[in-house]
C-alpha cells in the first residue's frame, strides 16, 4: 500500500477485502454497478444482493459523457441520468450499502464531476458515508495532486487504471501514487468488450508484480465465470461491470437484480474453481 495514503499500520477496508480473499486463496470479486440504474431504489436494491457475495463494490457514478466506457454502461448511465440521478444520491448509496454490508465500497466516476464537487468535499462526504476509495480513469497522476491530498486527508484509497503500452518507468510512477490496488484492463477496447482477453494479459499481470507490492486487479472485458476462472489464476481481483448491467436489463423489474446476483454467484463459483484447479 501506498504509505501517504492512510496512516502508518492502518489497512483501509479494500486492503481488508483483499487480504481475506487472499486468505482463502481466491482472487477477490469486484462488482460494478452504476449509481441510480435502473432507478436509485432499484439500484440500492440490486448493489445491496451483489454485495452479499462480491468483495468489492464498485459504485458508478453516471456521468453525461463516459467517453472510456462502452454503450451499455453509456446508456445506463444515461437512464439514471433520466430518472433524476444527482451525485448527492451517490452518498446515500454508499451509506445505504455500508450500513448493510461488510464489503469494501469504491466509487467509479470521471474527474470532472468530483472537479465540479470539490475534491476535499468530495472525499469528505464519501469517507464519511463509508467509502473505502476512487478510481478516476480519466485521472492523470500528473494532475492528481489535488485528489491525493483529499484522498489522504479522508484516508481514502486511490486506485489508477494502468495500461500495458506503458513504459516501466511511468507504470512506477503511476503504482508509487496508488493505494489499495491498481487496474489492469483485460481487453484494449473499452468497458463491455465481449471479445477475448488480451493475450498479453498474464504477462502484463507478472510485469505490473515486478513494479509494485499492489495487489493488481483486473477488469474491463471480463464478463463470464469461466473468464473469471481464468483471470483469477493469477490477478488478486476480478472486476466485472457491463455484464451485471445487461443481466439487469434483460430482464424487468425487480428479477433483473435476481439476475445480477445469480451471475455474481456464478462468477464467485468461477473463482473458486481456479483455486481448485490450481491445487
Amino acid at each position: 500500500m501506498n504509505p501517504t495514503s492512510l496512516s502508518p499500520g492502518a489497512a483501509s477496508r479494500l486492503d481488508q477485502a483483499l487480504a481475506q480473499a487472499r486468505g482463502e486463496g481466491r482472487a477477490a470479486l469486484a462488482a460494478y454497478l452504476p449509481a441510480g440504474y435502473p432507478t436509485l431504489g432499484e439500484s440500492i436494491d440490486a448493489l445491496r444482493l451483489l454485495a452479499a457475495t462480491a468483495d468489492v463494490i464498485e459504485v458508478g457514478l453516471p456521468y453525461s459523457d463516459p467517453l472510456m466506457d462502452g454503450p451499455v454502461i453509456q446508456q445506463a448511465a444515461a437512464q439514471a441520468l433520466r430518472a433524476g440521478f444527482r451525485t448527492e444520491h451517490l452518498f446515500t448509496t454508499v451509506r445505504e450499502l455500508a450500513a448493510a454490508s461488510r464489503a469494501a465500497l469504491v466509487v467509479m466516476t470521471y474527474w470532472q464531476p468530483v472537479h465540479h464537487y470539490g475534491p476535499d468535499r468530495f472525499a469528505k462526504r464519501l469517507a464519511a458515508a463509508g467509502g473505502a476509495g476512487v478510481i478516476i480513469p480519466d485521472l492523470p497522476v500528473e494532475e492528481a495532486t489535488d485528489w491525493l491530498s483529499a484522498a489522504q486527508e479522508h484516508s481514502l484509497d486511490t486506485v489508477f487504471v494502468v495500461a500495458p503500452n506503458t513504459t516501466d518507468q511511468r507504470l512506477a510512477r503511476v503504482c508509487a501514487a496508488s493505494s489499495g490496488m491498481v487496474y489492469a484492463p483485460a481487453t484494449a477496447g473499452v468497458t463491455g468488450s465481449q471479445g477475448p482477453l488480451h493475450p498479453g494479459l498474464r504477462a502484463f499481470v507478472d510485469r505490473l508484480r515486478t513494479l509494485t507490492p499492489l495487489p493488481v486487479g483486473v477488469g474491463i472485458g471480463v464478463s463470464t465465470p469461466e473468464e473469471a476462472a481464468l483471470v483469477g489464476s493469477y490477478a488478486d481481483a476480478v472486476i466485472v461491470g457491463s455484464a451485471f448491467i445487461r443481466a439487469i436489463a434483460h430482464t424487468p423489474g425487480s428479477a433483473g437484480a435476481l439476475q445480477a446476483a445469480l451471475l455474481a454467484q456464478n462468477l464467485a463459483d468461477g473463482l473458486r474453481r481456479s483455486v481448485l484447479s490450481a491445487a
